[in-house]
């Protein structure tokens, strides 16, 4: 039974995803779908293609995954579609894939992107204003039925990359980037944890505060202690033990995060 997720900036309340559901359902009715979220910040490319990271290797091979976080829609940016690996992707060429194409280039996985040109495989009626029912799902539904890549338009290798910081190498540790900042609060950087593995004397310092050392979990602090630990994708993260470290420290994505290593 084929898989397919979402993932877009639409909410709930207004009954966008619901019909992009309905779309997929018409053409292929065996087709299991996953809600990854609809809560991405409004036209935010950059935190749409983090949520979409990850989540996907989580999916089987030949899942299907539209991303629809498109403040170009009706303009001339190109509506694709892609094989990463063994998973297929339908999204606005806007840089929405640019970190599983990261993954792909660093673990030598196979990539094709097609520009969807082929009309054959949307709606008949196509807005201006709602690619994510009109071209996304009905394509993303035909792929999902066994449609082949290439039948959806030509073969493409200019796709779109936004700028993904990354943590720099520095004399006294490293300087980190916030790149997720969840529900709860908490703050992800994009230092891997691998790259402190083994270091014990180690100290967190951002936007005027510091912490010192890790913790294996929440657990082991007190409520409204800021502490730093290793997240669930194997990456630093500052939070506040039942709290809100967003909100304590007024920290948003992209802000500094230094690490110091101790000697």
């Amino acid at each position: 039974m084929p898989i397919l997720t979402i993932t877009t900036d639409f909410g709930t309340k207004d009954g966008f995803v619901g019909t992009m559901k309905g779309v997929i359902w018409k053409i292929c009715p065996e087709v299991q779908i996953a809600d990854i979220t609809h809560e991405v910040a409004p036209q935010n490319v950059h935190e749409g293609a983090i949520a979409l990271w990850r989540a996907y290797s989580f999916f089987p091979d030949g899942t299907v995954h539209i991303a629809v976080v498109d403040p170009g829609v009706g303009t001339q940016r190109r509506a694709i579609a892609a094989k990463i690996g063994t998973q297929y992707f339908v999204a606005p060429d806007n840089g929405l894939l640019t970190p599983i194409i990261e993954d792909a280039e660093q673990k030598g996985w196979p990539k094709k992107f097609v520009h969807l040109t082929n009309q054959a495989f949307w709606l008949q009626d196509v807005s201006h204003t709602f690619h994510g029912r009109d071209i996304f799902a009905p394509v993303a539904a035909h792929l999902a039925a066994g449609v082949v890549l290439t039948e959806l338009g030509p073969v493409i290798t200019d796709v779109k990359r936004i700028s993904l910081p990354k943590p720099e190498k520095t004399a006294k540790g490293w300087k980190a980037q916030i790149s997720v900042i969840d529900i709860f609060g908490n703050l992800t950087t994009n230092l891997p944890a691998s790259a402190v593995e083994g270091i014990t004397n180690i100290t967190f310092r951002l936007k005027g505060v510091e912490v010192r050392g890790l913790v294996s979990s929440y657990g082991h602090r007190q409520p409204g202690e800021l502490v730093a630990l290793v997240d669930s994708e194997g990456f630093i993260e500052i939070a506040v033990v039942n709290g809100s470290g967003a909100k304590n420290l007024a920290a948003q994505v992209g802000d500094t995060v230094e690490v110091i290593v101790e000697k």
